[in-house]
């Protein structure tokens, strides 16, 4: 654990504000689900909550039937970080947190292809040796829970059959996840 330093009152309805400097760097939004924690230390820690993270499995199992099935790095994203990754980046992508730009297409509900062309947009932070060729959001109930890609090294351009896959799997998993 980190100290920040910052020390917060808790009001008289329980509450604890988050400063807004913290709220940022966490990419914590306003209506975001915290999962509450407690130490053996007496110390409260509060996690963001990922509905993806706890299908982590599931979404492993079709990177991986993606990555068979097209020879393309598979990968699969919480509103954060990358959950699951098949084919040759899953050490580099695993557990990255996701670049700005994925992050816009996922909060405009955009379904992303790549055109010959235009710059690639790169899937991490931290990591821009990888580019993003398809992506589509997981939306579920009208929220935003994640995403589905194929990525490459070089921003190849996704054809037709990949661009609809990325949707398919997409839809599936946000039905998956109302029921």
């Amino acid at each position: 654990m980190k100290a920040t330093g910052i020390v917060r009152r808790i009001d008289d309805l329980g509450r604890v504000v988050i400063p807004k400097e913290i709220r940022r760097t966490m990419r914590i939004r306003e209506g975001d689900p915290l999962e509450i924690y407690t130490d053996k230390d007496g110390g409260v820690i509060f996690k963001k909550y990922s509905l993806m993270g706890g299908l982590s499995d599931f979404a492993l199992q079709l990177c991986e039937s993606l990555n068979k099935t097209t020879g393309r790095v598979a990968v699969m994203t919480d509103r954060d970080t990358c959950i699951a990754v098949a084919g040759a980046a899953r050490r580099e992508l695993t557990d990255k947190r996701i670049s700005a730009e994925l992050e816009s297409i996922m909060e405009g509900r955009q379904i992303y292809q790549h055109q010959s062309g235009e710059n690639p947009l790169p899937v991490c932070e931290e990591n821009d040796k990888y580019r993003l060729d398809a992506a589509a959001p997981i939306l579920s109930e009208g929220d935003v829970l994640g995403s589905v890609l194929f990525v490459s090294q070089d921003g190849s351009a996704a054809g037709e059959p990949e661009y609809k896959l990325v949707q398919m799997v997409a839809a599936f998993l946000g039905r998956h996840m109302e029921s």
